[in-house]
């Protein structure tokens, strides 16, 4: 596979651009991206599906800029892939040879099944959860596919769409009735089995509700991908944008670019998530680019990412290099949590994300030794992308950020309150961190631990002044003692 891939899609509403750089056989990053609102679809669901003449021109002009700009980031392969207006448009070989002519960009138009197929992929391989309905909601169709642990099971498209929605009915002002009876009707090719308590929201009608849900309720985390909405909490504000006068969005926080189609993509997603008894939706900042990557990256693999990998770990230790005594650092860190497990209840949860952070723990040296611990606890939350809720991250960020620093405490997670982070797990787990940080470089064989009675035994340093003395400085948390041994 090419080194840097872009992959462009033209959907109804928007056409979208996203390049990609593969460090390591499952490790990559997105380079970067770009949309353009083309609306190639504008006019078209009142006259037969045809493709207009301004549209297409909108759209030859975008993908005329993206080929330029793949070409400047020495992109080697290009995948635009078209979806429902071009699925639907009696005029679309015309339009594929324009563009052909016009950009040197050849087109692939993909079937509603294909598309589910791309977007179940990359929620599957790239959120933290293994099982749900993936919904992408897009102008013109929207793609369902079940996901039962981390295996896509079944896929369906959808005539229903934003766009859609809005020239048939909303641009008419006709009664909402007559939008949820059409609806109704296109959810008859929806199979009983899907019924889940998860969605995995693709698409930008789910991304502009997360993001209006952030807003609102002052989320300290400004990252789409991983976001949980709970539906109870949310359904009526859906319901309350459904129902009201486009000049009144605005006021609710709409962004302009979503005001005229906004109305019906929620309509949709409130009537699938009574059909589907959906209780929480995974906002997925991922969706059919990523997915069309990853089949061409994992079509050897049956595009599932191999057990055990995680490509934004993967392309972090490809960039910036783990430090050599992170072995060392494990193997302390699990001695240390295994001592201290049933004393202070620790869960093997805690352990997962506790032997992450010390996977991560010196990375932001590469940028400033410094301020290493600013700068590691910065790169997993803003880099560990995939496959970690907004928890885990924000978790392992403090675990590092207070390690071998003072004990946490709760005036510190008043930004984070909604997670209910036990700050005593915290204050111990930074402790076991900071420990194996200061043991780290240190460490061999003569060194050992045992523990009884809320006493931590460090034997094998009582003559190494460096390790005593900043052992001796951290703040320890309370019911725990350390005694240095021989």
């Amino acid at each position: 596979m090419a080194k840097i891939t872009t992959v462009i899609d033209i959907g109804s509403n928007s056409v979208r651009m996203a390049i990609f750089k593969k460090t390591s056989r499952f490790g990559f990053s997105l380079l970067y991206e770009l949309k353009s609102r083309v609306r190639i679809s504008e006019g078209c669901y009142e006259l037969g599906g045809f493709l207009q003449e301004r549209p297409m021109q909108r759209a030859i002009s975008a993908l005329r800029e993206f080929k330029k700009i793949s070409q400047a980031y020495k992109s080697r392969k290009i995948f635009c892939i078209a979806t429902s207006a071009l699925r639907d448009a009696p005029n679309s070989k015309d339009f594929i040879k324009r563009v052909d002519k016009e950009c040197g960009v050849k087109i692939k138009i993909i079937d509603g099944k294909k598309e589910a197929f791309f977007g179940a992929v990359a929620c599957a391989n790239l959120s933290h959860s293994r099982d749900g309905i993936m919904v992408d909601i897009g102008g013109g169709s929207t793609e369902c596919a079940l996901i039962e642990n981390g295996r896509i099971k079944d896929m369906v498209s959808l005539n229903l769409g934003t766009i859609r929605l809005k020239e048939l009915f909303f641009d008419k002002k006709l009664d909402l009735k007559e939008a949820k009876n059409f609806i109704q009707d296109a959810f008859n090719a929806l199979p009983d089995s899907f019924v889940h308590s998860n969605i995995f929201g693709v698409g930008g009608t789910i991304r502009a509700l997360a993001k209006l849900i952030m807003k609102q309720t002052n989320y300290p985390f400004d990252l789409i991908h991983g976001f949980e909405i709970d539906v109870k909490k949310h359904i009526d504000l859906m319901a309350k944008i459904i129902k009201s006068k486009e000049e009144k969005l605005e006021e609710m926080g709409i962004a302009e670019e979503r005001m005229d189609n906004i109305q019906g993509g929620f309509l949709i997603l409130s009537m699938l998530i009574e059909r589907f008894k959906t209780k929480n939706i995974t906002t997925c900042g991922v969706g059919i680019r990523e997915g069309a990557f990853l089949v061409d990256l994992l079509r050897s693999h049956h595009y599932v990412i191999p057990n055990g990998i995680n490509p934004s770990l993967q392309y972090l230790h490809d960039t910036f290099s783990f430090h050599q005594e992170n072995k060392n650092l494990k193997k302390i860190t699990l001695r240390l949590f295994d001592l201290l497990s049933s004393d202070f209840k620790l869960k093997d949860s805690d352990k997962r994300l506790l032997l992450m952070a010390g996977l991560m723990v010196h990375i932001g040296s590469c940028i400033d030794f410094y301020h290493e611990n600013k700068h590691s606890a910065y790169l997993v939350k803003y880099a560990l992308s995939y496959g970690f809720s907004h928890y885990e991250r924000i978790f392992i960020s403090l675990l590092i950020a207070f390690s071998e620093k003072k004990n946490p405490k709760d005036s510190d997670l008043q930004d984070y309150k909604m997670y209910s982070f036990d700050i005593y797990t915290l204050q111990i787990l930074s402790y076991i961190l900071s420990i194996a940080k200061i043991l780290g470089s240190f460490y061999d064989n003569s060194i050992d631990f045992s523990y009884q009675q809320k006493r931590l035994v460090i034997s094998g340093i009582s003559d190494n002044f460096i390790i005593l003395e900043k052992i001796s400085r951290l703040a320890r948390p309370k019911d725990l003692s350390i005694v240095f041994g021989e």
